[in-house]
């Protein structure tokens, strides 16, 4: 295993890769401010280890940690979070007040995860996926201001990929914490310039409307930077997030050119993959396409899946 600290970034925040899958596909953020610490995002059971060992290496016990703030309850960011806490005496879970009795009681969220993956498939990807103490939950209201030993963390609610998301404005380092609301960008699918982004459109509550107005919710505090968890810092803000709501547009219109056919998620899988393969070559992207497919996989499945719930629930409004 690699050092758990993978990446010191500037502003006493350092990028841990969680181990999800494979390395560089998610990421819990370490901010350290004095004698102070928080975790943003948490990966899952088995990512614990790391993040207790890139505290170490900054010379900080489980002690200094104030805050474990999962920007959503998905188990690649909040599965964790149990196992965590249990190890940090003195913090508190932050979490989005949807999401705040999922972290008490994560049954349903356990069960529901079964029946996509199979339970020797969950055991592999997410671990013990433990409760948290009723006392230690703390359900942050939009607008909320966290101090960190002085360092202020600002809460936005930020619905779109996810009813129970919430991101994280760091005043200090002009910078969000993004969790799945500006997209994913993987530093293994390479592009002349800069980063690919893409939107993570994972079921079941998918809401274009919300995140263009989430997206503008995070422009609105001119961020210099973002920090996502799928996958570390990118900046370019202004560019990225023309990219993404045009891709959010485009899925949209993709979801409804299918509507009605009786292959529709199997056509919005092929759909999807053509988009992307077709847009990372616009981009200058040289990497072969049989393999930005094996990178892409899972979040071009879920996208599908997450866009023809979407449809349902069109669907059943009309």
């Amino acid at each position: 295993m690699s050092s758990p600290l993978d990446d010191a970034l500037a502003f006493n925040i350092f990028c841990i890769d969680t181990d999800y899958i494979r390395p560089r596909l998610a990421c819990s953020y370490l901010i350290t401010h004095g004698e102070c610490a928080a975790f943003i995002d948490c990966g899952t059971q088995h990512s614990v280890v790391r993040l207790l060992g890139a505290l170490n290496e900054r010379g900080l016990n489980a002690s200094s940690v104030k805050y474990v703030i999962p920007t959503h309850i998905h188990l690649d960011h909040a599965g964790g979070a149990g196992e965590l806490m249990q190890a940090l005496p003195n913090a508190t879970c932050v979490v989005h007040p949807r999401g705040a009795r999922h972290m008490i009681d994560p049954q349903r969220l356990i069960e529901s995860a079964r029946q996509v993956y199979g339970r020797d498939r969950f055991n592999q990807l997410y671990g013990n996926v433990i409760p948290v103490s009723e006392q230690r939950v703390h359900a942050a209201n939009d607008g909320e201001c966290l101090d960190l030993n002085g360092r202020k963390l600002i809460i936005a609610d930020t619905p779109g990929h996810a009813r129970h998301h919430f991101c994280v404005f760091d005043e200090m380092s002009e910078g969000w914490f993004t969790g799945d609301t500006f997209g994913l960008s993987y530093p293994d699918i390479s592009i002349p310039g800069g980063r690919y982004l893409m939107p993570t459109t994972t079921p079941v509550q998918f809401e274009p409307d919300a995140w263009l107005t989430s997206l503008e919710t995070l422009l609105g505090k001119n961020p210099q930077r973002m920090y996502l968890t799928h996958y570390g810092a990118v900046e370019d803000v202004p560019i990225l997030a023309q990219k993404l709501r045009h891709d959010l547009e485009a899925y949209t219109r993709i979801a409804y050119s299918v509507r009605d056919s009786e292959s529709r998620l199997a056509d919005l899988t092929q759909q999807i993959t053509r988009f992307t393969l077709d847009d990372l070559i616009k981009a200058g992207c040289r990497q072969d396409q049989e393999e930005i497919k094996r990178l892409l996989s899972t979040d071009l499945t879920l996208n599908a899946q997450g866009l023809d719930i979407w449809l349902k629930r069109q669907e059943k409004i009309h």
